[in-house]
């Protein structure tokens, strides 16, 4: 299926954003765990743990993310910043996959590192990208910075980043998340100082087909030269909200 007139493409991923009903879709998604925030600090932090336990069946990441929370008593950022040690390595029982104990304490012991030095997420982010301009940079840089305490060696495979050529799918996704706002309400738009041009798009299966299928898309594998190919088209369609089409490629069925 190919697109002769960008007009007519851009016409037909449009309809289809339209078609989406965003408490059915947020009901559906990882992103219901978020969701189930309102604290800004919470939604930052259960959106970053969800995100990054965002591959595989979209109900047992759910389920397997509103668990984790639970261990945290629903308060994520206070858990995370407060919590001795010893309450931190009782998470040492969750596993999602191959996410097991040793990994999620690594995780947790690098958020308090970031809350206790830049207070949030957003604030790590922000500098990141004042400093460096391009998420790709952003990505690569917050990796080293983030996994810097890790004592797991196996835990530097759950957060991947364009320097190992990755799609960065799962970072990709939660700044989606914390960045893009729309009518939907589906994305937070919680941070401001990130403007959505600056987004990638979360490349996963489904939605490199899709973009294979429509004819956007010619690199084979889903890594970040993907990535880049993929993003750089979709801003001929919207240069200011161009990862709005990530919804229209993960729900189309072609």
């Amino acid at each position: 299926m190919n697109f002769s007139n960008i007009e007519d493409l851009k016409k037909l991923l449009d309809s289809n954003i339209d078609k989406i009903i965003p408490q059915k879709f947020i009901n559906n998604d990882p992103i219901i765990v978020p969701h189930n925030f309102s604290n800004k600090e919470d939604i930052e932090i259960s959106a970053f743990l969800t995100s990054v336990l965002a591959w595989g069946n979209r109900k047992i990441i759910i389920n397997k993310a509103f668990y984790l929370m639970n261990l945290m008593y629903n308060k994520p950022y206070d858990f995370i910043k407060n919590a001795s040690n010893k309450e931190i390595l009782t998470l040492k029982k969750f596993v999602h996959r191959t996410f097991n104990g040793n990994t999620t304490i690594d995780f947790v012991f690098a958020l308090k590192n970031i809350i206790l030095e830049y207070n949030n997420l957003e604030n790590l982010f922000t500098q990141l990208y004042l400093n460096y301009g391009d998420i790709k940079y952003v990505l690569i840089k917050f990796k080293h910075l983030f996994s810097k305490t890790f004592a797991d060696l196996k835990s530097y495979r759950h957060i991947t980043t364009p320097e190992n050529k990755s799609s960065a799918k799962r970072l990709n996704l939660f700044l989606r998340w914390m960045i893009r706002k729309d009518n939907k309400k589906i994305d937070f738009g919680l941070w401001k100082n990130i403007p959505p041009s600056s987004l990638y798009i979360p490349l996963d299966i489904h939605t490199g087909n899709t973009a294979r299928k429509l004819g956007i898309l010619h690199r084979k594998q889903n890594d970040w030269k993907a990535v880049e190919e993929l993003t750089n088209f979709l801003k001929q369609l919207d240069r200011e909200d161009p990862i709005k089409y990530d919804f229209a490629l993960f729900i189309m069925d072609i």
